[in-house]
């Protein structure tokens, strides 16, 4: 009886020891992980002060001046959301607006279909490839300023090139006001938005197409496919995360272009080629309303983020 009763107290004090065991163990796991994140937090903890200090700070003071009727001079004062219901009701903000879309949009989707003739062309050529691809990035590299200045001079009505050339081939009979002319500003300043973005997709899409593995190609062309059909079914389909994020990056980017609209039209004739970005600034540095400037600038910061969350979406779901 007395070697079962201890038996059975040294298995009952074994099986004690189990739980003591296991409820050990994971208590130090846990205190590994949360050192472990703890150095994490720490080394992160420098560039989160940087993003708040560069990002996070001048955003939230972006968002109360626009809450105010700030004047240059004059102490601001809250007015809460006046300055966005303002805009609401304000026919040339919304004329801002429209032409915004229009320049933007219009603006990429040519840059898209020259940047893929671009590419298409690159990824031919047979000869100085390096060459033309130096040639072709010249209108990217240049500063926008000096873009915008050589274009002004192209619209030039009396001396610029577009008309002499026009006037020289028989095409037309008096210059036109490209600038001057609401029918022909915006075109004036879509055309010179092009001509200076375009060969960024051409690049980008190079690049892209350069990693599809040619094998599909040579696979293609054996079962009988044609150069549209393979172009189609194989170039596309392998440049589509390419396309779209180049194309958002344009989007925000030709969205935000104040250079040269400012520099060809400063927003004129009227309000014809007036952008979000040039109205801000004549609000804001030529009429000294900073609180309706801000506003009219967080417009942008909505549209944006649509934009990003789109994009994102599509990409997550495609992979």
């Amino acid at each position: 009886m007395s070697g079962s009763g201890t038996s059975t107290r040294t298995s009952r004090l074994a099986d004690a020891s189990y739980p003591t065991a296991s409820v050990t163990r994971p208590s130090a796991l846990r205190r590994v992980r949360v050192a472990d994140a703890l150095v994490g937090y720490l080394f992160v903890s420098p560039l989160c002060v940087l993003v708040l200090g560069l990002v996070a700070y001048p955003l939230g003071n972006a968002v109360w001046i626009s809450l105010t009727d700030k004047y240059v001079g004059y102490a601001p004062r809250f007015v809460g959301l006046a300055n966005y219901a303002a805009l609401a009701r304000d026919p040339i903000f919304h004329k801002v607006v429209w032409n915004s879309a229009v320049f933007t949009l219009a603006s990429v989707a040519v840059k898209v279909v020259l940047g893929m003739l671009m590419a298409l062309a690159l990824q031919r050529a047979l000869v100085a490839r390096s060459f033309l691809r130096a040639v072709l990035l010249v209108p990217w590299v240049i500063p926008t300023v000096i873009t915008a200045l050589t274009w002004h001079w192209m619209f030039n009505a009396l001396w610029g090139l577009i008309n002499v050339t026009l006037q020289g081939v028989g095409l037309q009979r008096e210059p036109i006001a490209w600038l001057g002319q609401p029918a022909t500003a915006m075109a004036a300043v879509i055309t010179a938005n092009v001509w200076r973005g375009f060969p960024f997709f051409g690049v980008s899409l190079l690049a892209g197409m350069q990693t599809i593995p040619r094998d599909l190609y040579e696979a293609a062309a054996v079962d009988g496919a044609s150069p549209a059909q393979r172009f189609w079914h194989i170039t596309l389909p392998g440049l589509r995360l390419v396309l779209l994020v180049t194309t958002l990056i344009s989007l925000i980017f030709t969205l935000n272009d104040f250079n040269i609209v400012y520099v060809l039209t400063r927003g004129g004739p009227g309000t014809a080629t007036h952008v979000l970005a040039t109205y801000t600034y004549e609000i804001g540095f030529q009429a000294l309303r900073w609180g309706k400037a801000v506003a009219v600038s967080m417009f942008l910061m909505p549209v944006i983020a649509v934009m990003i969350v789109i994009v994102t979406r599509y990409l997550t779901r495609e992979e």
